[in-house]
């Protein structure tokens, strides 16, 4: 790799893209979402804020350094950072995404590429595809969740087969579209350990990944709702996990796991965690 890039979720971390929550605001663009939004609750902006400082306490408390997209007025899901691009080994690809509310967020990633200097690897440009739904698991080895609409068999061929070519296997992982990407239902922990909810995730997938030597940390599907699947990997058996995540940040600690916890409480019930807001831009490489 060069100075940017990523051969796996669960290198030690060193950079991070955000997207500060400016115009933060819930959309009804997936089950979550719309679920709060029946309930006549909005988010509090002030609340919101103090959430994502939490993160970047988060991430700074774990020398983590940050880098921040420029926020949009009228991208009130910009926040949600993993979605708009997908930094690998070779650079970064700007995906495509499905809703009209968020396909405009592919000029702020771009702009900030190039502002870092970092060569744009490939443009999805064939169905659809979203950050959330990429999973690089370890040096040759991916996963891609798609459900039809937010990511696409187009859009998962047209990835698998750029990362196919260098040598890769991929596994496309089917998903029902309630669940709106693999990262609500699946997230590493280290290279030996995920968490994901059984009840949900295709049953080939769940064999794929123990035929690989990866263990399962089982959630629920309330959990899963509650988006406590949605944690961010920093390395060295650390992750960040919401607070409210209480059962299984617990599970994880007594597998040795450190859990850093901010509360994001507000931020989940939009339908993203803290893997859904972080783009990783840098890890240490992992040996295959």
């Amino acid at each position: 790799m060069g100075t940017w890039g990523v051969d796996s979720e669960t290198g030690v971390l060193r950079d991070v893209l955000l997207c500060p929550p400016d115009n933060y605001d819930w959309l009804p663009l997936n089950a979550v979402a719309r679920a709060n939004i029946a309930s006549g609750a909005r988010p509090d902006p002030q609340a919101v804020r103090r959430e994502f400082r939490e993160l970047e306490e988060a991430l700074e408390g774990a020398g983590v350094r940050r880098h921040y997209l420029r926020p949009e007025p009228h991208l009130g899901y910009q926040v949600y950072a993993r979605d708009s691009s997908q930094m690998t080994p070779w650079g970064p690809v700007v995906t495509h995404m499905f809703k009209p509310e968020r396909q405009g967020e592919y000029a702020p990633v771009i702009h900030f590429y190039e502002r870092l200097g970092c060569p744009i690897w490939r443009y999805a440009n064939h169905g659809h595809v979203e950050g959330g739904d990429i999973a690089i698991i370890r040096p040759g080895l991916l996963a891609i969740g798609h459900t039809g609409t937010r990511t696409d068999l187009d859009g998962a061929r047209q990835l698998a087969g750029w990362f196919a070519a260098e040598g890769w296997e991929v596994r496309l992982v089917p998903l029902d579209e309630h669940f709106l990407h693999l990262d609500v239902v699946f997230c590493m922990v280290n290279d030996r350990l995920a968490v994901g909810c059984t009840q949900v995730l295709d049953p080939d997938f769940v064999e794929w990944l123990s035929g690989h030597g990866i263990a399962l940390l089982d959630t629920s599907y309330r959990e899963v709702m509650d988006l406590s699947c949605n944690l961010l990997s920093l390395g060295e058996d650390r992750v960040i996990s919401a607070l409210h995540s209480a059962r299984l940040n617990a599970a994880l600690r007594a597998e040795g796991i450190t859990v850093l916890d901010p509360d994001l409480r507000v931020i989940t019930r939009g339908g993203g965690g803290a893997h859904c807001l972080t783009m990783p831009l840098r890890r240490d490489p992992l040996r295959a």
